[in-house]
């Protein structure tokens, strides 16, 4: 760079050695006026390059079919490139036109070196901030955290530019500056803790593939439930199914469990897994006659018959005495209920048949016993699994009635 300055300047320099004002008597006035003279055609050199450098930015953005250069313009990159030059060229210009005023030569490069520094700095994040941008734009790269990387990056841009000024400022040798910075790395350590072990956290999460943007996960300790917008290397945000957002540790991805439905939602089927308690006093033998009717049923009636002939046959072959209901081989209204509720659900068309379909009873309970539907259904979008899984039990709570079974509920008798 300072080379090219060279070459365009070039011809400045002479005239900036003629115009010098170092031989007036009134000094300060002189080193006033030299410095002026240095500013206005610093400013000058500014608008040009801005017009020059922000109108052919804009061109060659609108002409190319890639969107980084469109980004670069929108992060305001020309601009940045604008401030550094006429700096760089009052860096070159210093020694010339404050060449009889060393104490001030001094402290004016110093002040113009920290700030070509910094501008040097603001240049490559608006580069790194157009290439986080044109990443994220990328279907293969959208649920990476680009974020991440580039705060890394940045952050050691800064403690490289932060010894760089130091050094300039204090006039401390380099090696030296690296040795201090050495004996205080516990120091530095313990100020950056939190971005040190979100840095971690960030890339086992990212080799680990635990969280994408986009994923829904849900973390009890944050109160979390939703989609991830943003991973950052100290934070993940997650905007939850309410609208509101929750900002979680990126640490705690990896030091406390969460749960992550990217595997759900890739799957075949989302799992409906409900049950209702049914009262055991509800739950009796059928008779032949109750049977008779229930073949009305029609996706139980075949079941009944095979089941009848299966019954009969054996309670025929060990001579059972069915005075009592009790004895041989019988049906209750309840697993006949249960044969129902998985034949429903077998020719129902929002469950998955080529996964588990269950209709199971549970370990009785104070409450009664649990009749649990497991299953799974096909669709696994928010709306339509609520919609099948109320659609299913809408049916189920409706047809206990006609099994002489009762649903367990709190009475609300007030003189009980």
């Amino acid at each position: 760079m300072h080379n090219l300055l060279e070459k365009i300047f070039g011809w400045l320099y002479p005239l900036l050695r003629k115009i010098s004002l170092g031989n007036l008597t009134a000094s300060y006035i002189s080193l006033i006026l030299n410095i002026l003279i240095l500013c206005v055609l610093a400013y000058i050199i500014y608008i040009v390059f801005r017009l020059v450098l922000i109108s052919l930015m804009s061109i060659v953005a609108k002409k190319t079919k890639t969107n980084f250069d469109d980004l670069l313009v929108s992060n305001q990159t020309a601009k940045y490139i604008a401030h550094l030059i006429p700096f760089l060229f009052i860096y070159k210009s210093v020694p010339i036109i404050l060449d009889k005023y060393d104490y001030w030569e001094s402290i004016f490069g110093k002040m113009v070196e920290v700030y070509i520094v910094l501008l040097s700095l603001w240049i490559v994040r608006s580069i790194l901030k157009a290439t986080s941008d044109f990443l994220k734009e990328q279907p293969r790269f959208s649920d990476k955290p680009i974020d991440s990387y580039i705060q890394v990056i940045m952050i050691v841009l800064w403690i490289f530019s932060i010894g760089i000024i130091i050094s300039e400022i204090f006039d401390i040798n380099k090696n030296t500056l690296l040795g201090i910075l050495g004996a205080i790395s516990a120091i530095i350590i313990l100020v950056f803790r939190d971005t040190i072990l979100g840095f971690v956290a960030s890339v086992q999460v990212s080799l680990n593939d635990m969280v994408r943007i986009g994923d829904w996960i849900t973390f009890d300790k944050f109160g979390a439930d939703g989609d991830v917008i943003e991973i950052n290397l100290a934070t993940v945000k997650v905007r939850n199914f309410d609208n509101t957002t929750t900002t979680i540790p990126t640490y705690s991805l990896i030091s406390d469990s969460f749960r992550n439905w990217r595997g759900m939602l890739k799957s075949d089927g989302r799992r409906i897994k409900r049950h209702i308690l049914i009262q055991s006093k509800s739950i009796r033998f059928l008779n032949e006659e109750e049977l008779f009717k229930m073949k009305k049923i029609q996706i139980i009636s075949d079941y009944i018959d095979s089941r009848q002939l299966e019954i009969n046959k054996y309670n025929k072959t060990y001579n059972v005495d069915k005075s009592l209901p009790i004895n041989g081989r019988n049906i209750t209204n309840f697993g006949l209920f249960r044969k129902y509720i998985t034949n429903y659900l077998e020719k129902y068309p929002g469950i998955n048949k080529n996964m588990i379909l269950l209709c199971r009873q549970l370990q009785p309970t104070a409450q009664g016993i649990p009749l649990e539907i497991y299953a799974f259904s096909k669709d696994q979008r928010f709306e339509q699994y609520e919609h099948i899984m109320a659609d299913i039990f809408d049916h189920i709570i409706a047809s206990v009635a006609y099994f002489d079974l009762e649903i367990y509920e709190l009475s609300t008798d007030k003189s009980l």
